[in-house]
């Protein structure tokens, strides 16, 4: 029997789990400004708590929509602020509240959960898999210059903070996303507010009009101090189209004063090096983690993507926190389907996870000892079945 209660806080016990979690990451409590700030970033129902008997652990969770290959949007809940009071790690706390967790997005009829892990050894016993890799580049402003065939970009228009949070929300709903990308709920544009006004440095943000309309923005500030290289750092950049993309970095290699513009956690295959006249005035910084995925519902999510074209495929797999997802599907060109025939392949849901958003091939998973081949021809196969197009990416951090 657990010495600990796991329960959902109300309202007026967000705060205390706020302080808690920033006390896991060796952060200082927020004070009476900041949590006023901060409270609106909480999704009331959301976090859960364990109790024994103050509280001692945390996890917070919202409520959102992921695209999946072929454009299709699903419920999914972003889970952050997790986190175990050092006196009490080690005990089955993070696991207690990780598989409640899990248990309220499955009853609740959500189809994934997705986070962004801190270190990259925790959650993969909770059947979270690295579904989608960034990559961070900088961009030498002094030298770097567009082709002369790039796209000339529309009207640029620069926004003071409160009308930035007032109209990017709007514009990035309009954008068609890529595999991995996810909507913004409203706490999620509350954390980025927040975080936009309690730095140091003045936080910018500027308006692509295309012939539609506003079709994309970037958000960014400058640092650096007088006698260092000054760093235009973009910490948000959605852009509608090639001509919006275009335009937007038209302008950020026209701000004076810069040394560099980097580009933080973009796609991997955004084509930054491809209009620029010299190729190697842009350096890649670190290629990183970005969201790890778990699939809660998997015959759901499985039916719910595209698939390539390739020879059919059965997969066995194996979920022990949720065993309803557990058995075989037969994975065709034209969907997905649990079966009763006998697997090809065998996988974790956590390798599954990998897959899914086509960022990993099932053959190297496969090479690497964690998918289980029982036909040789099936991990090709199986690699042109979760092919994607274009690089699955999210953008969203949280």
């Amino acid at each position: 029997m657990s010495d600990f209660e796991i329960r959902t806080l109300g309202v007026d016990e967000h705060r205390a789990a706020s302080d808690l979690f920033r006390g896991t990451v060796h952060f200082p409590p927020a004070d009476d400004t900041e949590w006023e700030r901060t409270a609106r970033t909480y999704q009331p129902g959301g976090t859960l708590g364990a109790f024994g008997p103050e509280l001692v652990g945390t996890a917070k969770a919202f409520d959102a929509e992921l695209t999946v290959p072929g454009g299709a949007r699903l419920p999914m809940a972003g889970v952050t602020g997790v986190g175990v009071r050092a006196d009490r790690t080690r005990r089955g706390i993070l696991r207690a509240l990780m598989t409640a967790q899990l248990e309220d997005f499955a009853g609740r009829g959500v189809v994934f959960a997705n986070l962004l892990a801190s270190e990259g050894t925790i959650y993969g016993r909770f059947g979270y898999g690295l579904a989608t890799r960034c990559r961070t580049y900088s961009v030498d402003r002094h030298r770097a210059r567009l082709r002369p065939e790039v796209p000339a970009g529309g009207e640029l228009e620069l926004l003071e903070i409160d009308r930035a949070f007032e109209v990017c929300p709007g514009i990035y709903e309009r954008l068609r996303r890529r595999p991995g990308g996810m909507t913004r709920p409203e706490v999620l544009w509350r954390l980025y507010e927040n975080q936009a006004r309690r730095g140091t440095q003045p936080m910018k943000t500027v308006v692509h009009h295309g012939p539609d309309g506003p079709d994309g923005f970037v958000r960014y500030f400058v640092g650096g101090g007088h006698d260092q290289p000054k760093r235009l750092e973009v910490t948000d950049l959605s852009a509608g189209s090639p001509a919006a993309f275009a335009g937007l970095w038209r302008f950020l290699l026209g701000v004076d004063l810069v040394d560099r513009v980097v580009a933080e956690e973009r796609a991997l295959d955004e084509p930054i090096e491809l209009i620029l006249a010299d190729h190697r005035h842009a350096t890649v910084e670190r290629v990183a983690d970005e969201h790890w995925i778990r699939l809660v519902d998997v015959p759901k999510a499985l039916a719910a993507r595209e698939y390539g074209h390739a020879a059919p495929v059965v997969l066995e797999v194996v979920d022990p926190l949720l065993p309803g997802n557990s058995g075989a599907y037969r994975i065709t060109p034209d969907g997905a389907e649990r079966t009763d025939g006998p697997a090809a392949l065998r996988l974790d849901v956590t390798s599954l996870a990998m897959v899914y958003l086509g960022t990993w091939r099932v053959s190297a998973l496969a090479d690497a000892g964690r998918v289980e081949v029982r036909d040789p021809a099936a991990p090709a196969a199986a690699d042109a079945l979760f092919g994607t197009r274009v690089a699955s990416w999210s953008g969203t951090y949280f």
